[in-house]
Formats: structure tokens, C-alpha cells, sequence
């Protein structure tokens, strides 16, 4: 069992919101020190004034994470203030949907490049220095945990950009999982998968950048976008709960995270389809009058 607490360095992505926020709070409510990176300048700064109101040191950086050059000067910076982190949360994140066939060039740019490319780039360039500060001191113990979600476990309908890029992650933290267990015991790997949970994911296009801007919604983008909206918001599990789960998995150096263990079953069935094998089931069939409505709504002229 390893604690992140006192003495401690923690680096979080999105940290202005959602689950990088109630991180920041609990990290330093554990007496840790807190890099707080978000893209969003305005509430980065409001975000770290809460945060230094409970006593941390804080170093705020405004960095798009989907760019490998600031997450490396992230890293940097965090170096030179405060030594190797001791936490990395590689949680930044952004939310669309839409069939697959309608997701254009950008869409895919924007949410593979923070979803996917901002956990990769995480991962390159605060691995190194972790293992580098195991080897110095053998008592030292560093934790990455990399958020995915329910969609990287599952393939629901109308989300396909969004679950591709959440497929990788899992699949990205489970080889970081294997890859350490080969080189370290000190290092450890961690995916969070949340399912709908109230953040401020639903309203991800706040952030986009303007080379990558959207076209004119399609109707599918738009049903997407509803739907997200009304999941996300009516969440009864709160950001707040998540971020406790993520620390207590650190702490009982648990690799999967879970904001709604029950949401398993679903994942259960999809991998018995996997091995029957057999089609994939109705993704609505304990809610089928959803799957009527989405059809319906599709199928109109």
C-alpha cells in the first residue's frame, strides 16, 4: 500500500473542472504540493486561488495537452519547482459524438489529439523521470492514472470518435500496467473509467481551438450532444466521489477504476459476445424505448 500524501507532488490535467478539480482539492488536503494544468486560462486562475486557500503550494500552467511541446514544458516547469512528481493524473478530456461516418477530419484531430495524444504525451514524458527518481531512492514509490471511461470498455451507439479514443486509453494503460511490471516495482499504472458522472465533459466544445473549429452540426451530433447533455447532468454519483476512488485505488495499488462497478454487466456480455462469438447485443435492450427513440429520431427526414 503506497499513499499520496504529504511531501508529495501531484501533476493534473483538466484541473480547472469535473474530476481534475476534486483531485487538486483532495491532494491538498493530503498536505500534497499541486501542478494544476488546464487549457482554460480563466478558470485555471480561479481554480488555483481555491486551491492555495487550503494550504498548498501551487504551480498553475495553462497548457493544451494535445501538443507535445507544452506537455513537455509541463514537466519542465514541474522539475524546477517542485522535483519529480509523485502523482500524475493524465485526466484532461473532451466529449462528441455522432455517427461515425459524420465525424469529419477536425473531430477526429480534436478529440484523438486531447483524449488519446494528451494521455500518450503524459505518459512519455513523465514515465522517464519517475523511474529515474525510483532508481535514485528505492523507497520512492510514483503512481500514473490515465482517464478513460465506460466507453473505453464498451462501444455505445451515436459516441464512435469518443469511444475510439477511450478504447486506446485502456488499452494505452494497460500496457503502461505491463510495461512497468517489467522494469519497476515502484511505479505504478492506474485507468479510471467513469460512466455518466456530472463534469463539465458535455460542454467540451468551450475549449476547442479555433484551427480545429466544428462545422454545422449534423442531426445525429445533435441528438449526440442532447443526449450526453441529459446522461451527464442527471449523474447521482458526484466528480467529488470519483476523485475519492482515484486515491483510494492509488492507495491500495488498484489498476481499474470504477465511478459505477454495477455498469460491469454491460462489459460482461460485450466480452461474452467477444467469445461466443456471436453479433453485439442491443445496446438498449434493458432500455429499449431509448433505442426506439434513437432510431426514430435517426430515420426521419
Amino acid at each position: 500500500m503506497t499513499k499520496q500524501q504529504a511531501g508529495g507532488v501531484a501533476v493534473i490535467t483538466g484541473a480547472a473542472s469535473g474530476f481534475g478539480l476534486q483531485a487538486c482539492r483532495i491532494a491538498a488536503q493530503r498536505g500534497m504540493k499541486v501542478v494544476m494544468a488546464d487549457v482554460q486560462g480563466d478558470a485555471l486562475a480561479i481554480s488555483q486561488h481555491e486551491i492555495e486557500g487550503l494550504g498548498a503550494q501551487v504551480l498553475p500552467f495553462q497548457c493544451d495537452v494535445s501538443k507535445a511541446i507544452e506537455v513537455e514544458a509541463l514537466a519542465e516547469a514541474t522539475l524546477r519547482r517542485f522535483g519529480t512528481p509523485t502523482f500524475v493524473f493524465n485526466n484532461a478530456g473532451v466529449g462528441a459524438g455522432g455517427l461515425i461516418w459524420e465525424t469529419s477530419v477536425r473531430d477526429w484531430e480534436w478529440v484523438i489529439g486531447v483524449n488519446l495524444m494528451g494521455v500518450a504525451h503524459g505518459v512519455r514524458v513523465f514515465t522517464p523521470l519517475m523511474l529515474a527518481q525510483a532508481k535514485r531512492d528505492p523507497a520512492w514509490h510514483g503512481h500514473i492514472v490515465n482517464t478513460a471511461s465506460m466507453a473505453g470498455l464498451l462501444n455505445p451507439p451515436n459516441m464512435g470518435v469518443y469511444n475510439v479514443s477511450k478504447h486506446a486509453v485502456v488499452s494505452l494503460s494497460e500496457t503502461l500496467y505491463q510495461d512497468l511490471a517489467l522494469v519497476t516495482d515502484n511505479v505504478h499504472a492506474h485507468v479510471l473509467c467513469p460512466f455518466f458522472v456530472p463534469t463539465g465533459i458535455h460542454q467540451s466544445h468551450r475549449n476547442r481551438p479555433a484551427e480545429l473549429a466544428a462545422g454545422r452540426p449534423t442531426k445525429s451530433q445533435l441528438i449526440g450532444q442532447a443526449m450526453s447533455e441529459k446522461a451527464v447532468t442527471s449523474g447521482k454519483v458526484t466528480a467529488a466521489d470519483v476523485a475519492a476512488k482515484v486515491f483510494e485505488a492509488m492507495d491500495d495499488n488498484r489498476f481499474y477504476i470504477y465511478s459505477h462497478p454495477k455498469a460491469l454487466a454491460t462489459v460482461q456480455l460485450r466480452l461474452e459476445d467477444i467469445m461466443a462469438p456471436r453479433n453485439p447485443s442491443d445496446p438498449f435492450r434493458d432500455r429499449p424505448e431509448v433505442g426506439v427513440q434513437l432510431r426514430k429520431q435517426l430515420r426521419e427526414d
